[in-house]
Protein backbone atom coordinates (compact mmCIF):
# COMPACT_ATOMS: atom_id res chain seq x y z
CA UNK A 1 0.00 0.00 0.00
CA UNK A 2 2.57 2.39 0.78
CA UNK A 3 4.52 1.47 -2.21
CA UNK A 4 1.64 2.48 -4.63
CA UNK A 5 1.24 5.75 -2.27
CA UNK A 6 4.87 6.49 -3.31
CA UNK A 7 4.50 5.64 -7.14
CA UNK A 8 1.63 7.53 -7.11
CA UNK A 9 3.07 10.36 -5.45
CA UNK A 10 6.13 10.06 -7.98
CA UNK A 11 3.76 10.24 -11.44
CA UNK A 12 1.75 13.41 -9.87
CA UNK A 13 4.98 15.27 -9.10
CA UNK A 14 6.36 14.25 -12.66
CA UNK A 15 3.16 15.86 -14.54
CA UNK A 16 3.40 18.60 -12.80
CA UNK A 17 6.68 19.01 -13.27
CA UNK A 18 6.18 18.36 -17.05
CA UNK A 19 4.05 21.08 -17.16
CA UNK A 20 6.18 23.58 -15.31
CA UNK A 21 9.22 22.61 -17.99
CA UNK A 22 7.06 22.87 -20.47
CA UNK A 23 5.73 26.61 -20.13
CA UNK A 24 8.07 27.64 -16.77
CA UNK A 25 10.76 27.57 -18.12
CA UNK A 26 12.48 29.91 -20.99
CA UNK A 27 16.14 30.34 -20.80
CA UNK A 28 16.96 33.95 -19.67
CA UNK A 29 13.43 34.93 -20.00
CA UNK A 30 12.08 36.38 -16.99
CA UNK A 31 8.93 34.91 -16.49
CA UNK A 32 6.11 35.87 -13.80
CA UNK A 33 6.17 33.78 -11.10
CA UNK A 34 3.32 31.15 -10.38
CA UNK A 35 2.62 28.22 -11.04
CA UNK A 36 1.31 25.74 -14.78
CA UNK A 37 -0.70 23.31 -12.89
CA UNK A 38 -1.68 19.63 -14.58
CA UNK A 39 -0.70 18.71 -18.49
CA UNK A 40 -3.64 20.05 -20.51
CA UNK A 41 -5.88 20.57 -17.74
CA UNK A 42 -3.58 23.50 -16.25
CA UNK A 43 -5.76 24.92 -13.11
CA UNK A 44 -8.77 25.29 -15.23
CA UNK A 45 -10.91 22.96 -12.51
CA UNK A 46 -10.03 25.48 -9.66
CA UNK A 47 -10.24 29.07 -11.77
CA UNK A 48 -13.58 27.92 -12.45
CA UNK A 49 -14.47 26.24 -9.34
CA UNK A 50 -13.24 29.02 -6.88
CA UNK A 51 -12.55 32.09 -9.49
CA UNK A 52 -12.29 34.88 -7.16
CA UNK A 53 -10.77 33.08 -4.01
CA UNK A 54 -8.45 31.43 -6.63
CA UNK A 55 -7.17 34.94 -7.79
CA UNK A 56 -6.91 36.37 -4.30
CA UNK A 57 -4.74 33.27 -2.82
CA UNK A 58 -2.71 33.62 -5.90
CA UNK A 59 -2.17 37.45 -5.62
CA UNK A 60 -1.53 37.02 -2.47
CA UNK A 61 1.21 34.49 -2.94
CA UNK A 62 2.66 36.09 -6.26
CA UNK A 63 1.64 39.61 -6.50
CA UNK A 64 -0.87 40.75 -8.87
CA UNK A 65 1.08 39.63 -11.93
CA UNK A 66 1.33 35.99 -11.64
CA UNK A 67 1.34 33.22 -14.55
CA UNK A 68 -0.87 30.18 -14.53
CA UNK A 69 -3.06 27.91 -17.26
CA UNK A 70 -6.30 28.28 -17.91
CA UNK A 71 -9.28 27.20 -20.00
CA UNK A 72 -6.34 25.38 -22.25
CA UNK A 73 -3.53 28.49 -22.61
CA UNK A 74 -0.56 29.47 -20.62
CA UNK A 75 -2.07 32.89 -19.35
CA UNK A 76 -0.63 35.41 -17.70
CA UNK A 77 -3.32 36.69 -14.67
CA UNK A 78 -2.77 40.75 -13.80
CA UNK A 79 -4.75 42.35 -11.06
CA UNK A 80 -2.76 45.59 -11.60
CA UNK A 81 -5.46 48.40 -12.33
CA UNK A 82 -3.12 50.77 -13.75
CA UNK A 83 -1.33 47.86 -15.88
CA UNK A 84 -4.67 46.68 -17.09
CA UNK A 85 -5.75 49.60 -18.35
CA UNK A 86 -2.78 50.42 -20.42
CA UNK A 87 -3.25 47.05 -21.69
CA UNK A 88 -6.57 47.73 -22.72
CA UNK A 89 -5.79 50.84 -24.36
CA UNK A 90 -3.32 49.92 -26.00
CA UNK A 91 -2.98 48.93 -30.22
CA UNK A 92 -2.09 45.81 -31.62
CA UNK A 93 1.11 47.78 -32.81
CA UNK A 94 2.30 46.83 -28.83
CA UNK A 95 2.02 42.72 -29.51
CA UNK A 96 -1.52 42.81 -27.70
CA UNK A 97 -4.67 41.76 -29.74
CA UNK A 98 -7.99 39.95 -28.42
CA UNK A 99 -7.25 36.32 -26.88
CA UNK A 100 -10.43 34.81 -26.49
CA UNK A 101 -10.36 31.04 -24.84
CA UNK A 102 -10.04 28.34 -27.49
CA UNK A 103 -13.03 27.02 -26.59
CA UNK A 104 -14.81 30.53 -27.50
CA UNK A 105 -13.06 31.03 -30.76
CA UNK A 106 -13.63 27.63 -32.29
CA UNK A 107 -17.31 27.64 -30.96
CA UNK A 108 -18.10 31.43 -32.19
CA UNK A 109 -16.44 30.65 -35.27
CA UNK A 110 -13.63 31.91 -37.11
CA UNK A 111 -15.30 35.52 -38.18
CA UNK A 112 -16.18 36.36 -34.16
CA UNK A 113 -16.17 39.89 -32.95
CA UNK A 114 -12.45 39.49 -32.84
CA UNK A 115 -12.26 39.71 -36.42
CA UNK A 116 -15.20 41.78 -37.10
CA UNK A 117 -16.02 43.93 -34.86
CA UNK A 118 -16.10 46.85 -37.86
CA UNK A 119 -19.25 45.20 -39.42
CA UNK A 120 -20.68 44.67 -36.00
CA UNK A 121 -20.15 48.23 -34.99
CA UNK A 122 -21.69 49.13 -38.37
CA UNK A 123 -25.24 47.80 -37.13
CA UNK A 124 -25.27 49.27 -33.72
CA UNK A 125 -24.16 52.55 -33.83
CA UNK A 126 -26.64 55.64 -32.38
CA UNK A 127 -28.42 55.94 -35.63
CA UNK A 128 -29.41 52.48 -35.90
CA UNK A 129 -30.42 52.63 -32.48
CA UNK A 130 -32.85 56.02 -32.94
CA UNK A 131 -34.13 54.88 -36.55
CA UNK A 132 -34.57 51.02 -35.91
CA UNK A 133 -33.08 48.82 -33.05
CA UNK A 134 -35.06 51.15 -30.22
CA UNK A 135 -38.63 51.12 -31.98
CA UNK A 136 -37.84 47.14 -32.27
CA UNK A 137 -37.01 46.96 -28.96
CA UNK A 138 -39.70 48.47 -27.11
CA UNK A 139 -42.49 46.88 -29.07
CA UNK A 140 -40.98 43.42 -28.29
CA UNK A 141 -40.42 44.55 -24.44
CA UNK A 142 -44.42 45.45 -24.80
CA UNK A 143 -45.24 41.80 -26.01
CA UNK A 144 -42.89 40.12 -23.46
CA UNK A 145 -44.01 41.77 -20.28
CA UNK A 146 -47.39 40.92 -21.06
CA UNK A 147 -49.40 38.83 -18.34
CA UNK A 148 -46.88 38.83 -15.58
CA UNK A 149 -49.36 40.04 -13.02
CA UNK A 150 -50.47 37.54 -10.33
CA UNK A 151 -47.96 35.06 -11.53
CA UNK A 152 -44.90 34.03 -9.76
CA UNK A 153 -42.29 34.57 -12.24
CA UNK A 154 -38.71 33.34 -12.68
CA UNK A 155 -36.85 36.19 -13.51
CA UNK A 156 -33.61 34.48 -15.08
CA UNK A 157 -35.27 32.52 -17.08
CA UNK A 158 -37.41 35.42 -18.27
CA UNK A 159 -34.53 37.50 -18.96
CA UNK A 160 -32.44 34.85 -20.54
CA UNK A 161 -35.50 34.24 -23.06
CA UNK A 162 -36.12 37.97 -23.29
CA UNK A 163 -32.07 39.04 -24.68
CA UNK A 164 -32.83 35.69 -26.99
CA UNK A 165 -35.56 36.23 -28.13
CA UNK A 166 -34.79 40.31 -28.64
CA UNK A 167 -31.47 39.93 -30.39
CA UNK A 168 -33.57 37.60 -33.02
CA UNK A 169 -35.72 39.50 -33.32
CA UNK A 170 -33.79 42.44 -33.84
CA UNK A 171 -31.56 40.38 -36.09
CA UNK A 172 -33.74 38.57 -38.58
CA UNK A 173 -37.30 39.64 -37.58
CA UNK A 174 -37.43 36.35 -36.00
CA UNK A 175 -40.84 36.05 -33.84
CA UNK A 176 -41.62 33.85 -31.08
CA UNK A 177 -42.26 30.23 -31.90
CA UNK A 178 -41.07 26.61 -33.46
CA UNK A 179 -38.33 28.12 -35.18
CA UNK A 180 -37.10 30.56 -32.13
CA UNK A 181 -37.69 28.03 -29.67
CA UNK A 182 -34.79 25.43 -31.91
CA UNK A 183 -33.23 28.00 -32.18
CA UNK A 184 -33.01 28.97 -28.44
CA UNK A 185 -32.33 25.56 -27.20
CA UNK A 186 -28.61 25.01 -29.58
CA UNK A 187 -28.03 29.22 -27.97
CA UNK A 188 -28.30 28.04 -24.72
CA UNK A 189 -26.05 25.12 -25.16
CA UNK A 190 -23.43 26.76 -27.21
CA UNK A 191 -23.14 29.48 -24.50
CA UNK A 192 -22.40 26.88 -21.64
CA UNK A 193 -19.44 25.45 -23.89
CA UNK A 194 -17.98 28.80 -24.74
CA UNK A 195 -15.91 28.67 -21.38
CA UNK A 196 -14.40 25.39 -21.42
CA UNK A 197 -11.44 22.92 -21.91
CA UNK A 198 -11.38 22.61 -25.66
CA UNK A 199 -11.01 19.00 -25.20
CA UNK A 200 -13.61 17.62 -27.60
CA UNK A 201 -14.82 14.33 -25.74
CA UNK A 202 -18.79 13.16 -25.81
CA UNK A 203 -19.92 14.56 -22.69
CA UNK A 204 -18.23 17.50 -22.45
CA UNK A 205 -19.50 21.24 -22.47
CA UNK A 206 -17.10 21.86 -25.38
CA UNK A 207 -18.12 18.83 -27.61
CA UNK A 208 -22.15 19.66 -26.89
CA UNK A 209 -21.32 23.49 -27.81
CA UNK A 210 -19.61 22.07 -30.98
CA UNK A 211 -22.02 20.21 -31.86
CA UNK A 212 -25.15 22.96 -31.28
CA UNK A 213 -23.21 25.26 -33.25
CA UNK A 214 -23.33 22.56 -36.19
CA UNK A 215 -26.92 22.91 -35.95
CA UNK A 216 -27.07 26.60 -35.31
CA UNK A 217 -24.82 26.79 -38.68
CA UNK A 218 -27.60 24.70 -40.45
CA UNK A 219 -30.62 26.92 -39.25
CA UNK A 220 -28.77 30.07 -40.78
CA UNK A 221 -27.91 28.59 -44.07
CA UNK A 222 -31.39 27.67 -44.21
CA UNK A 223 -32.59 31.16 -43.35
CA UNK A 224 -30.17 33.03 -45.40
CA UNK A 225 -31.56 30.54 -48.36
CA UNK A 226 -34.80 31.74 -47.54
CA UNK A 227 -34.14 35.37 -47.18
CA UNK A 228 -32.07 35.59 -51.00
CA UNK A 229 -35.49 33.65 -51.97
CA UNK A 230 -38.08 36.11 -51.04
CA UNK A 231 -38.98 39.19 -52.79
CA UNK A 232 -40.11 40.77 -49.44
CA UNK A 233 -37.99 43.69 -47.89
CA UNK A 234 -36.28 42.56 -44.60
CA UNK A 235 -35.81 45.84 -41.89
CA UNK A 236 -33.70 43.67 -40.21
CA UNK A 237 -29.83 42.96 -39.26
CA UNK A 238 -29.41 40.16 -41.77
CA UNK A 239 -31.08 42.24 -44.76
CA UNK A 240 -28.28 44.83 -43.81
CA UNK A 241 -25.80 41.90 -43.70
CA UNK A 242 -26.29 40.15 -46.61
CA UNK A 243 -27.01 43.54 -48.65
CA UNK A 244 -23.52 44.87 -47.42
CA UNK A 245 -20.72 45.53 -50.45
CA UNK A 246 -23.44 45.97 -52.88
CA UNK A 247 -22.67 49.80 -52.99
CA UNK A 248 -18.92 48.74 -53.57
CA UNK A 249 -18.36 50.84 -50.86
CA UNK A 250 -16.94 47.61 -48.46
CA UNK A 251 -16.06 44.12 -49.20
CA UNK A 252 -19.30 41.93 -50.06
CA UNK A 253 -19.51 39.17 -46.67
CA UNK A 254 -19.52 35.81 -47.16
CA UNK A 255 -22.66 33.69 -45.77
CA UNK A 256 -20.00 32.25 -43.21
CA UNK A 257 -19.10 35.29 -42.08
CA UNK A 258 -22.90 36.51 -41.98
CA UNK A 259 -23.91 33.49 -39.71
CA UNK A 260 -20.66 33.85 -37.85
CA UNK A 261 -21.39 37.25 -37.17
CA UNK A 262 -24.93 36.30 -36.28
CA UNK A 263 -23.81 34.08 -33.92
CA UNK A 264 -21.06 36.48 -32.17
CA UNK A 265 -23.96 38.98 -31.93
CA UNK A 266 -26.51 36.91 -29.52
CA UNK A 267 -23.57 35.81 -27.52
CA UNK A 268 -21.57 38.80 -26.76
CA UNK A 269 -25.15 40.51 -25.62
CA UNK A 270 -26.58 37.63 -24.21
CA UNK A 271 -25.08 36.78 -20.65
CA UNK A 272 -24.68 40.72 -19.81
CA UNK A 273 -28.34 41.57 -20.70
CA UNK A 274 -29.99 39.13 -19.19
CA UNK A 275 -28.01 38.51 -15.86
CA UNK A 276 -27.82 42.68 -15.47
CA UNK A 277 -31.56 42.97 -16.17
CA UNK A 278 -32.15 39.76 -13.87
CA UNK A 279 -29.61 41.29 -11.01
CA UNK A 280 -31.24 44.76 -11.04
CA UNK A 281 -34.56 42.92 -10.38
CA UNK A 282 -32.62 41.89 -7.17
CA UNK A 283 -31.01 44.75 -6.00
CA UNK A 284 -34.49 46.63 -6.81
CA UNK A 285 -36.19 44.47 -4.53
CA UNK A 286 -33.59 44.67 -1.77
CA UNK A 287 -33.63 48.52 -1.66
CA UNK A 288 -36.81 50.54 -1.86
CA UNK A 289 -35.48 53.78 -1.82
CA UNK A 290 -33.35 52.60 -5.49
CA UNK A 291 -36.79 51.59 -6.41
CA UNK A 292 -38.50 54.84 -5.82
CA UNK A 293 -36.31 57.14 -7.61
CA UNK A 294 -36.49 54.59 -10.80
CA UNK A 295 -40.15 54.38 -11.05
CA UNK A 296 -40.12 58.16 -10.07
CA UNK A 297 -37.91 58.71 -13.51
CA UNK A 298 -40.20 56.64 -15.75
CA UNK A 299 -43.54 57.45 -14.60
CA UNK A 300 -42.28 61.16 -15.37
CA UNK A 301 -41.50 59.57 -18.84
CA UNK A 302 -45.20 58.30 -19.01
CA UNK A 303 -46.54 61.29 -18.26
CA UNK A 304 -46.90 63.08 -21.51
CA UNK A 305 -47.59 60.03 -23.36
CA UNK A 306 -50.83 57.67 -23.96
CA UNK A 307 -50.58 53.92 -22.63
CA UNK A 308 -49.28 52.23 -25.90
CA UNK A 309 -47.12 55.40 -27.06
CA UNK A 310 -43.57 53.97 -27.32
CA UNK A 311 -40.32 55.72 -26.14
CA UNK A 312 -38.33 56.95 -27.96
CA UNK A 313 -33.92 57.65 -27.94
CA UNK A 314 -34.87 61.08 -26.22
CA UNK A 315 -36.39 59.76 -23.40
CA UNK A 316 -33.82 57.07 -23.30
CA UNK A 317 -31.27 60.10 -23.39
CA UNK A 318 -33.08 61.35 -20.02
CA UNK A 319 -33.12 58.36 -18.16
CA UNK A 320 -29.85 59.33 -16.11
CA UNK A 321 -31.07 57.53 -13.07
CA UNK A 322 -31.69 54.33 -14.89
CA UNK A 323 -28.31 54.40 -16.27
CA UNK A 324 -26.53 54.85 -12.95
CA UNK A 325 -28.97 51.55 -11.46
CA UNK A 326 -27.63 49.45 -14.95
CA UNK A 327 -24.04 49.90 -14.06
CA UNK A 328 -24.19 49.79 -10.41
CA UNK A 329 -25.57 46.61 -10.94
CA UNK A 330 -22.85 45.57 -13.58
CA UNK A 331 -20.10 46.65 -10.60
CA UNK A 332 -21.79 45.11 -7.52
CA UNK A 333 -22.77 42.18 -9.34
CA UNK A 334 -19.61 41.66 -11.39
CA UNK A 335 -21.06 40.04 -14.46
CA UNK A 336 -18.06 40.74 -16.38
CA UNK A 337 -15.30 39.15 -14.44
CA UNK A 338 -12.36 39.82 -16.57
CA UNK A 339 -10.89 40.03 -19.96
CA UNK A 340 -8.52 38.41 -22.21
CA UNK A 341 -5.79 39.68 -24.46
CA UNK A 342 -2.99 37.29 -26.80
CA UNK A 343 0.31 38.56 -27.16
CA UNK A 344 1.50 38.20 -31.17
CA UNK A 345 5.26 39.09 -29.66
CA UNK A 346 7.39 38.73 -26.59
CA UNK A 347 6.12 41.79 -24.02
CA UNK A 348 7.51 43.03 -21.57
CA UNK A 349 5.81 43.93 -18.67
CA UNK A 350 6.84 45.14 -15.22
CA UNK A 351 10.14 43.80 -15.65
CA UNK A 352 8.84 40.00 -16.72
CA UNK A 353 8.01 38.89 -20.06
CA UNK A 354 5.21 37.24 -21.35
CA UNK A 355 6.01 35.29 -24.03
CA UNK A 356 4.30 35.22 -27.88
CA UNK A 357 1.50 33.54 -27.83
CA UNK A 358 0.25 33.66 -24.59
CA UNK A 359 -3.09 34.59 -23.16
CA UNK A 360 -2.61 37.61 -20.97
CA UNK A 361 -6.02 38.00 -18.21
CA UNK A 362 -6.81 41.02 -16.96
CA UNK A 363 -8.59 40.27 -14.19
CA UNK A 364 -11.44 43.62 -13.65
CA UNK A 365 -13.37 42.24 -10.72
CA UNK A 366 -11.43 43.51 -8.03
CA UNK A 367 -11.32 46.70 -9.07
CA UNK A 368 -15.64 46.71 -8.95
CA UNK A 369 -14.84 46.75 -5.40
CA UNK A 370 -11.62 49.12 -4.70
CA UNK A 371 -12.30 51.35 -2.16
CA UNK A 372 -11.00 54.70 -3.35
CA UNK A 373 -13.07 54.58 -6.75
CA UNK A 374 -16.25 53.30 -5.22
CA UNK A 375 -16.34 53.96 -1.36
CA UNK A 376 -18.12 51.45 0.40
CA UNK A 377 -17.68 49.08 -2.41
CA UNK A 378 -20.20 46.33 -1.45
CA UNK A 379 -23.31 48.57 -0.98
CA UNK A 380 -25.98 48.90 -3.61
CA UNK A 381 -25.17 52.94 -4.27
CA UNK A 382 -26.31 53.81 -8.10
CA UNK A 383 -26.59 57.41 -6.76
CA UNK A 384 -22.64 57.17 -6.84
CA UNK A 385 -23.04 57.60 -10.66
CA UNK A 386 -24.70 60.86 -10.66
CA UNK A 387 -22.02 62.81 -8.56
CA UNK A 388 -19.50 61.91 -11.56
CA UNK A 389 -19.45 60.91 -14.73
CA UNK A 390 -17.87 57.43 -13.58
CA UNK A 391 -17.99 56.12 -17.37
CA UNK A 392 -15.03 57.99 -17.76
CA UNK A 393 -12.79 57.35 -15.26
CA UNK A 394 -9.93 55.83 -16.48
CA UNK A 395 -10.38 52.38 -14.35
CA UNK A 396 -14.08 52.53 -15.78
CA UNK A 397 -13.39 48.82 -17.55
CA UNK A 398 -16.42 46.57 -17.13
CA UNK A 399 -17.59 47.11 -20.52
CA UNK A 400 -13.77 46.97 -22.06
CA UNK A 401 -11.76 50.08 -22.91
CA UNK A 402 -9.84 52.15 -24.99
CA UNK A 403 -10.66 50.91 -28.88
CA UNK A 404 -11.79 47.72 -27.60
CA UNK A 405 -14.90 48.96 -25.36
CA UNK A 406 -17.87 46.24 -25.93
CA UNK A 407 -19.55 47.67 -29.43
CA UNK A 408 -22.66 46.76 -28.10
CA UNK A 409 -22.49 48.46 -25.06
CA UNK A 410 -25.30 51.66 -25.94
CA UNK A 411 -27.57 49.12 -27.88
CA UNK A 412 -27.47 46.71 -24.29
CA UNK A 413 -28.19 49.98 -22.21
CA UNK A 414 -30.79 50.36 -24.50
CA UNK A 415 -32.42 47.62 -23.98
CA UNK A 416 -32.52 46.84 -20.02
CA UNK A 417 -33.45 50.67 -19.53
CA UNK A 418 -36.52 50.16 -21.95
CA UNK A 419 -37.26 46.42 -19.93
CA UNK A 420 -37.04 48.45 -16.86
CA UNK A 421 -39.06 50.82 -18.04
CA UNK A 422 -42.28 48.69 -18.74
CA UNK A 423 -41.62 46.29 -15.78
CA UNK A 424 -41.50 49.11 -13.13
CA UNK A 425 -44.25 51.27 -14.92
CA UNK A 426 -46.55 48.45 -15.18
CA UNK A 427 -45.63 46.24 -12.19
CA UNK A 428 -44.93 45.42 -8.49
CA UNK A 429 -43.12 42.44 -6.99
CA UNK A 430 -42.25 41.15 -4.14
CA UNK A 431 -39.71 37.90 -3.80
CA UNK A 432 -41.16 34.93 -3.73
CA UNK A 433 -38.98 31.63 -1.13
CA UNK A 434 -35.12 31.67 -1.02
CA UNK A 435 -33.00 32.97 -3.98
CA UNK A 436 -29.67 32.10 -3.80
CA UNK A 437 -26.89 34.05 -6.26
CA UNK A 438 -23.57 32.29 -7.42
CA UNK A 439 -21.31 34.68 -8.60
CA UNK A 440 -18.76 32.91 -10.51
CA UNK A 441 -18.01 31.58 -12.93
CA UNK A 442 -21.54 33.27 -14.58
CA UNK A 443 -23.68 35.07 -12.05
CA UNK A 444 -27.06 33.07 -11.60
CA UNK A 445 -29.36 31.87 -9.52
CA UNK A 446 -29.31 28.05 -9.98
CA UNK A 447 -33.00 27.78 -8.85
CA UNK A 448 -33.89 30.53 -10.35
CA UNK A 449 -35.15 33.91 -8.68
CA UNK A 450 -38.74 33.89 -8.41
CA UNK A 451 -41.02 36.64 -7.92
CA UNK A 452 -44.29 37.48 -7.06
CA UNK A 453 -45.87 39.84 -9.38
CA UNK A 454 -48.74 42.13 -9.28
CA UNK A 455 -50.08 45.01 -11.45
CA UNK A 456 -48.61 48.75 -10.41
CA UNK A 457 -52.05 50.33 -9.47
CA UNK A 458 -50.40 54.09 -8.89
CA UNK A 459 -49.69 54.62 -12.57
CA UNK A 460 -52.88 56.57 -13.37
CA UNK A 461 -53.16 58.52 -10.13
CA UNK A 462 -49.23 59.48 -10.24
CA UNK A 463 -50.04 60.64 -13.77
CA UNK A 464 -53.29 62.44 -12.98
CA UNK A 465 -51.67 64.23 -9.87
CA UNK A 466 -48.90 65.41 -11.71
CA UNK A 467 -51.14 66.90 -14.30
CA UNK A 468 -53.14 68.86 -11.41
Amino acid sequence: MSLLLVLISVVVGLLLWWNEVRYGRRGNVCLPPGTMGWPLFGETTEFLKHGPSFMKRKGLRYGRLFRTHILGCPTVACMDPELNRRMLLQGESSGLVPGYPQSMLDILGRNNIAAMRGAMLGLVHPAAIRASLLPKIDAFMRSHLDGWSGCIVDVQAKTKEMTLLSALNQIAGITPGPLSDALKTELYTLVLGTISLPINLLGTRYYQGLQARKKLVSMLEQMITEWRSSIQAHDDMLDALLRSGDDGAREKLSDEQIIDLIITLIYSGYETMSTTSMMAVKYLSDHPRALQDLRREHLDIRKGKSSEEAIDYEDFKSMAFTRAVIFETLRLATVVNGLMRKTTQDVEMNGYVIPKGWRIYVHTREINYDPFMYPDPTTFNPWRWLEKNMELHPHFMMLGGGGRMCPGKEVGTVEIATFLHYFVTRYRWEEEGRNTILRFPRVEAPNGLHIRVQDFTDLAAYISHSLD
